[in-house]
C-alpha cells in the first residue's frame, strides 16, 4: 500500500544546542575511568539530573575485574634542545590512552617504537589504547614522525595507574509501569566527537525532552553513561535484579556524521525495538539500513550476551569503524553536523514513542463497522483537510483490534505511520470503541 512517508519531526535548534554540548566535552581527557570521564559527568549533570556511582578497582564484574584507575596531568616528548615536538597539551590524542607514567631519553629507533602514526592519512593522529596491558607509547602524525631528526629525545608521560574507581552516571525516569526502556550511550574516549560525543548529546537531550513537565511515560526510562565494555559489563553485574525489567533498550553511538541513518537489531532480531525503528526509518521516506545483530561492535553486545538476551538494538548513522575518520583526530568538531544530530534525536525519540504509545485494544463493535460518521470521528480525525490515510487508520484499527493485535501490528500491516493509529486510538477510546486487551502474559520475543 503506497502511503505518505511522515518524517519524525526534527527540531534544529536541539541539533545546535547538541553540538554546542559536544564542543564543551571535547577537550576533556577521557578515560575507561579517572577524573576526564568524572568531570564530563559533572558536566552532564547541569543539564539532565545524573546519579554517579562509583565502583572500586578489583572488584569482580561477571568474568572481568574493574581496573586500576588512570589519570594523567602532562606528556610530551622533547628533541635535545628542550622543544616540544610531540605535545599532550596540543591535543590529548598524543598519547596512547592508560600509558604507564614514563620519564626517560631514548634513541629515535626506540622512541620510533613508542609511537603509533596513520601513513595513509598522513596529517590525522590515530587513537590508540592500552586498557589491560601495561605500556606507554605516543600517538602522532606520520609527517611529525617522518619529520624527527636522528637524536636523543626525553619522554614523559606524566600519568599514574592506581587504585581508584571506575565511574558512571545514571539517570532512572519513573513511569506508568516498572517496565523500563533503556538508552545507553559510551563516555569514555578522549577527544572525538561523533564516535563517543555525538552519542552522549544525543542520549542528554532525549532524557532532558522526557523528563520535561508534562511529559506522560508509561515506560520507566533509564539512562546510563558509561565507559564502554567495561561499564556495560559493570553496571550488568550490579543490577541483576533490574535486568528483567528492561524490556526495550537503544544504544546511542556514531550519531552525528553526515550519513544515512542504520539500524543494527538485537540478538531476538523481531522484538518491538527492532520493529519500531525499522517502522520509523521506513516512514522518514529516506535511504536508511537496517542491519542483523552481529556481537561485534558497541555496548549492545553485552546487553544482548546470552545470559541476557535483553531486546537492545543499537542506532548509528555510518556503522562502527566504517569511516575512514573513525577513531583519529579527524573525528572532530567539523565532522559531526547539528542537522544530523537533530535527525537521530528525532528518530530516536520516535522509535522511543512508538514503544510508549503502543497497546493493544478490543472493537466494542466488532459486528459490521459502527456508523463513525453519527460520532464525529471522521471529523475529529482529519478536520478540515480529511485524508483517506485517516479513514483507513480508523478502519484498520476496527478490524484488527481483536484483543490479539497491537498497534505497531497494526500499523506494520496497514503501511500507515504509528502516530497515525495512535491518534485514531485515542480517538475510538473517547467514544468508547475500543477498550484495552487484558495484559498479555506472553514477552517480547
Amino acid at each position: 500500500m503506497s502511503t505518505t512517508a511522515v518524517a519524525p519531526v526534527v527540531d534544529e535548534d536541539v541539533g545546535t544546542a547538541m553540538h554546542a554540548l559536544i564542543a564543551e566535552l571535547y577537550p576533556i581527557c577521557r578515560s575507561i575511568t579517572g577524573d576526564g570521564l568524572r568531570e564530563t559527568l559533572r558536566r552532564l549533570e547541569a543539564y539532565i539530573p545524573l546519579t554517579i556511582h562509583e565502583v572500586a578497582s578489583g572488584t569482580k564484574v561477571l568474568d572481568w575485574t574493574v581496573p586500576r584507575e588512570w589519570n594523567i596531568r602532562d606528556a610530551y616528548v622533547k628533541n635535545s634542545r628542550g622543544e616540544r615536538v610531540v605535545d599532550f597539551r596540543r591535543s590529548n590524542l598524543h598519547v596512547v590512552n592508560y600509558s604507564v607514567p614514563v620519564r626517560r631519553t631514548v634513541s629515535l629507533a626506540e622512541l620510533r617504537a613508542h609511537c603509533f602514526t596513520l601513513p595513509e592519512h598522513p596529517d590525522w593522529i590515530p587513537y590508540r589504547t592500552s586498557y589491560y596491558e601495561e605500556a606507554w607509547g605516543f600517538c602522532l602524525t606520520h609527517q611529525q614522525l617522518q619529520a624527527l631528526p636522528d637524536d636523543e629525545y626525553e619522554v614523559v608521560i606524566d600519568s599514574t595507574l592506581a587504585p581508584g574507581h571506575l565511574t558512571y552516571g545514571e539517570l532512572v525516569l519513573p513511569g506508568g509501569t516498572t517496565d523500563e526502556i533503556l538508552v545507553s550511550c559510551h563516555a569514555c574516549h578522549p577527544s572525538m566527537c561523533n564516535d563517543n560525543l555525538s552519542g552522549v548529546a544525543v542520549a542528554t537531550y532525549l532524557a532532558r525532552y522526557l523528563e520535561g513537565e508534562g511529559q506522560r511515560r508509561r515506560h520507566t526510562y533509564r539512562f546510563l553513561f558509561i565507559p564502554g565494555t567495561i561499564g556495560s559489563i559493570t553496571w550488568l553485574a550490579h543490577n541483576e535484579d533490574v535486568v528483567p525489567r528492561i524490556k526495550h533498550g537503544l544504544v546511542l553511538a556514531s550519531v552525528g556524521d553526515a550519513g544515512r541513518l542504520h539500524y543494527k537489531a538485537s540478538r531476538r532480531g523481531t522484538a518491538d525495538i527492532d520493529r519500531a525503528v525499522a517502522h520509523v526509518l521506513h516512514h522518514t521516506g529516506r535511504p536508511f539500513e537496517t542491519m542483523p545483530f552481529t556481537p561485534y561492535g558497541y555496548d549492545e553486545r553485552q546487553y544482548c550476551s546470552p545470559g541476557y538476551d535483553l531486546a537492545v538494538g543499537c542506532l548509528s548513522r555510518t556503522p562502527y569503524a566504517q569511516y575512514p575518520e573513525y577513531h583519529t583526530s579527524a573525528d572532530d568538531l567539523d565532522f559531526v553536523r547539528p542537522e544530523s544530530l537533530a535527525d537521530s534525536h528525532a528518530t530516536a525519540l520516535a522509535a522511543l514513542d512508538v514503544l510508549d504509545g503502543n497497546a493493544t485494544y478490543v472493537n466494542q463493535c466488532p459486528k459490521g463497522e459502527p456508523q463513525l460518521g453519527r460520532r464525529g470521528l471522521y471529523q475529529t480525525i482529519g478536520g478540515q483537510s480529511q485524508t483517506r490515510g485517516s479513514e483507513l487508520a480508523l478502519l484498520w484499527l476496527l478490524n484488527l483490534s481483536d484483543g490479539g493485535h497491537s498497534l505497531l501490528d497494526i500499523a506494520e500491516r496497514s503501511g500507515l505511520p504509528f502516530s497515525e493509529i495512535r491518534r485514531s486510538a485515542d480517538a475510538l477510546l473517547v467514544h468508547r470503541l475500543l477498550i484495552p486487551a487484558a495484559p498479555s502474559t506472553k514477552g517480547d520475543l
